[in-house]
């Protein structure tokens, strides 16, 4: 299954972009002999619309424009299910098993993701109830993703 990420905003040079390739770097490696391959990043500006619906809307439809009807979407959401990494794991080899052929993962603006496209969702997964700046949510999602890696191997990186 391929799996990418699909953000709204640029990951600017600084820790946070060098931890995010650094854990996506290992989900690129540890990943296809679990048949998940990365497929990369996708980034796209903040809309400059005049109000946070117009703006959710336009961010939303440029995602859609990137994804495939059949591909699974997850979207980072404050009002989605806060996921321990063992359910996260599950939850990925399960659309992997499911034979989904792409999973992406969504981070959206600041205003968050338009209604109709929590609805299209596959999963809603937040990283609890605290707002994160969407550089920290990048390498958080990264790290998710190789640990979800070691998890579906066995690899003692993840401790319960």
């Amino acid at each position: 299954m391929k799996v990418s990420i699909h953000a709204v905003g640029r990951l600017k040079a600084g820790p946070e972009k060098e931890l995010a390739a650094r854990y996506l770097d290992r989900f690129l490696k540890s990943g296809p002999t679990l048949g998940l391959d990365f497929s990369g990043v996708t980034e796209i500006a903040e809309s400059r619309a005049a109000s946070a619906g117009e703006r959710g809307r336009e961010e939303a439809d440029r995602l859609l424009a990137f994804v495939d009807e059949k591909a699974a979407l997850v979207l980072l959401d404050e009002r989605g299910k806060n996921l321990s990494s063992p359910q996260f794991a599950e939850k990925l080899g399960a659309l992997r098993d499911e034979g989904r052929r792409h999973t992406v993962f969504a981070i959206g603006g600041p205003d968050g993701h338009a209604d109709f496209l929590r609805e299209r969702a596959a999963i809603l997964w937040s990283f609890g109830a605290l707002t994160w700046p969407h550089q920290m949510v990048r390498f958080m999602l990264a790290e998710q993703l190789y640990r979800a890696t070691t998890i579906l191997s066995g690899h003692p990186y993840h401790r319960v």
